[in-house]
């Protein structure tokens, strides 16, 4: 949509990739591309609506106006009112853009609203390959994560380069074997709600302490850091917003590791079928092995169901830690 390169002027296909338009674009610096992103679990009235009286400005220099709602499935019934108008007759030169994992986790009222474009998950080998050119991973461990994350580029690249976070995964996928008595269900279930709580702490204290900072200077803060009167609701409102950020960030992480659980116990249906299909996590065979002898495949079924419910839970606001602890009690009990 931002793409100028002459080539498109020419009749090329657009999307270059490299003039200023598309690069601007891609590194999140475009003056016509504005992106929502949930700051908490949900994404607020109050950030739609500032969105959509831009949506109706023209563009400053480029073609379109593009909004970008990254996690519309966050929408809740406010947001997705106050937005209801601009997406149904947005102005001429504005596309918005609403990104979900499912068109059904997205409210009916902006699905109906919407034209659908379905994205297909990349291959395992185009994961792989896109790693090894352009991060320079190793083509093993290129091609291990690419299967571990099921084609998630940033999180297959993330994996490749973070030894804390193959760490927690590691942990993650030991959790199936720990859940053998109740007290090793409780154990488990707290040590992942932990561990995602200190992933949300160390993600957040560098930016909130940088933003608290900018705003103190920007509304005019002593040199001892005594605020200007009239200004405590606006320091209010940036705390509240970065409890938000740290909530989500906590369940971004625990989403992670339902994730990294599911792909667990398909690959233990899939031993337990004895179908073809490659297995994500060949790292855990040796627990995925003893798990398929274990049991039926009906009560892995279970144990699936028990961790979409999980995250349902979780989407209800259901405190973490009751919603995990429900979730390694019905894998315990299989």
């Amino acid at each position: 949509l931002q793409c100028v390169s002459p080539d498109r002027a020419l009749g090329g296909a657009p999307g270059c990739g490299f003039c200023d338009g598309c690069h601007t674009a891609l590194i999140g610096t475009h003056a016509d591309v504005s992106t929502v992103v949930a700051t908490g679990s949900q994404i607020l009235v109050d950030d739609m609506r500032d969105t959509v009286r831009k949506s109706y400005t023209a563009p400053a220099g480029g073609r379109w106006q593009v909004i970008l709602v990254e996690d519309a499935e966050r929408l809740n019934e406010k947001s997705a009112n106050a937005v209801l108008k601009a997406v149904e007759e947005p102005a001429s030169r504005t596309v918005w853009m609403l990104c979900a994992p499912s068109v059904d986790d997205v409210l009916p009222t902006i699905r109906s609203r919407c034209r659908l474009l379905t994205l297909r998950t990349a291959p395992v080998e185009a994961v792989a390959d896109l790693l090894i050119r352009r991060d320079g991973i190793e083509p093993e461990t290129a091609h291990a994560v690419a299967r571990a994350t099921q084609g998630h580029v940033d999180r297959a690249r993330r994996l490749a380069v973070d030894p804390a976070a193959r760490e927690r995964r590691a942990a993650v996928l030991k959790l199936p074997l720990r859940v053998g008595d109740v007290g090793g269900a409780l154990r488990a279930a707290q040590e992942l709600v932990d561990a995602a709580a200190a992933d949300a702490k160390a993600l957040a204290e560098e930016l909130d302490v940088k933003e608290t900072e900018e705003l103190k200077a920007a509304l005019g803060a002593s040199q001892g850091g005594r605020l200007p009167r009239g200004t405590a609701g606006v320091m209010k409102d940036l705390e509240d917003k970065q409890k938000r950020r740290r909530s989500r960030t906590q369940r971004d992480s625990l989403d992670l590791a339902l994730t990294d659980l599911t792909t667990f116990y398909r690959d233990v249906l899939a031993l337990q079928l004895g179908t073809r299909v490659a297995l994500a996590n060949v790292d855990a065979e040796d627990a995925l092995q003893r798990l398929a002898r274990s049991g039926p495949p009906e009560s892995t079924l279970r144990r699936i169901e028990a961790i979409a419910a999980c995250g349902e839970a979780l989407d209800r606001n259901v405190p973490p830690l009751l919603a995990v602890e429900a979730m390694t009690m019905a894998l315990r009990d299989g």
